[in-house]
């Protein structure tokens, strides 16, 4: 008997070694192992959380949850504490555990919400790998109030199967963004070297040309000609500089004050308690400076704009502000185009708020607050 549990237990670790070694993006990794799991060792419901580093979580698989815990979008899994989560933030929580009863199974009998199928108690286990911690592995079955050692034993296996896929996932994404930067840089400089200068040589034959010709057409057309070419060499900057920002690696500040030059903006900064900030931040930083940036260029009407960078305890927050036209702006209503709008997504994905105040003849203000690890 015990011979065969061993088999087991081994054919389920094979089975799920396969699906995390194919596995390239960690949500799609995890609803795929847990349900594979699951089934591998005849239990009934599991979810995962993923856990930031600022200890923000969110439900990031789950299967077969009863509808008593899926109810209103599964609110009751996304928001609030409970024993294994708050175990975890204070590190009393390294290895597999029984968990005597759970907070979100408690809270949907208490409201109501729905069935929970007999299921009241959950093991818990955290995704680990090496010193590096990503969050919880949950599983539950109807009636089940106590998980023997052997099978604490299989989830912890797994729990660091799933931690170390996890953290390749991660390597292999910093690699891929190290290398795409690489490449934008390569491509930034190609472009300075050739179309720029391709773009100059027009604009001086244009201008040498107009000294040998006395029609006056040609000379109107030779002046047009000077004027695109000035054009597109200023938008060919621009768009150079969105590749390869120069002055980032002089902080953020830098980077936007020389943009604004490049735009023909003229940006007043500020800055308090800022000294470097995270490559990933800033560049996310840039990116909505830079956005806001070209609106003020295109739809402010004005050349002058405030850029405001501070810092305080564990918060930076990026403020740009004109004094143009402004435009008609009701919080309630969606963001009026994809550029706030990807401002706003940007803004997210690195945790942070985005708030947008704008009226008619008042100009437009944009704020960016982020949070800071502390040892940052």
């Amino acid at each position: 008997m015990m011979k065969d549990n061993r088999i087991h237990e081994l054919t389920t670790l094979k089975v799920i070694a396969e699906k995390l070694n194919e596995a390239t993006d960690v949500k799609i990794m995890l609803k795929d192992v847990l349900c594979e799991l699951l089934k591998l060792t005849d239990l009934n419901t599991g979810w995962v959380f993923l856990i930031d580093k600022q200890g923000e979580y969110e439900l990031a698989a789950e299967y077969n949850l009863p509808a008593g815990l899926s109810w209103n979008k599964k609110i009751v899994m996304c928001e609030g504490g409970c024993w294994c989560i708050n175990r975890y933030y204070d590190d009393r929580l390294n290895k597999a555990a029984n968990i005597i009863n759970c907070k979100r199974i408690e809270a949907a009998i208490k409201n109501n919400w729905g069935e929970t199928n007999g299921i009241t108690h959950h093991a818990t286990v955290p995704l680990q790998a090496g010193n590096e911690k990503f969050g919880l592995l949950n599983i539950a079955a109807p009636n089940k109030k106590h998980f023997t050692d052997e099978e604490l034993a299989l989830l912890e296996s797994v729990a660091f199967q799933i931690g170390t896929a996890i953290n390749r996932i991660q390597l292999v994404e910093k690699a891929r963004k190290h290398a795409l930067i690489e490449e934008r840089n390569r491509l930034a400089q190609d472009l300075h070297d050739s179309v720029n200068q391709l773009l100059f040589s027009i604009m001086l034959t244009a201008r040498g040309t107009k000294e040998l010709t006395i029609e006056t057409e040609v000379k109107d057309m030779l002046s047009y000609i000077q004027e695109l070419s000035q054009e597109a060499l200023t938008e060919m900057k621009g768009l150079i500089w969105q590749l390869r920002p120069q002055g980032l690696e002089n902080g953020i500040g830098s980077a936007l004050l020389n943009y604004a030059n490049v735009l023909g903006l003229k940006a007043e900064l500020n800055i308090e308690g800022v000294c470097t900030l995270p490559c990933h931040l800033e560049e996310e930083l840039w990116r909505i400076g830079q956005e806001a940036l070209n609106n003020c260029k295109k739809h402010a009407e004005t050349t002058e704009v405030f850029l405001s960078i501070t810092r305080k305890n564990y918060t930076v927050k990026m403020i740009i502000e004109d004094k143009g036209i402004g435009f008609q702006y009701d919080e309630k209503n969606h963001l009026p185009s994809m550029g706030l709008r990807g401002m706003k997504e940007r803004a997210k994905k690195i945790n942070g708020n985005f708030n947008l105040s704008s009226s008619l003849g008042s100009g437009t203000i944009i704020s960016i607050t982020i949070p800071l690890q502390k040892e940052v």
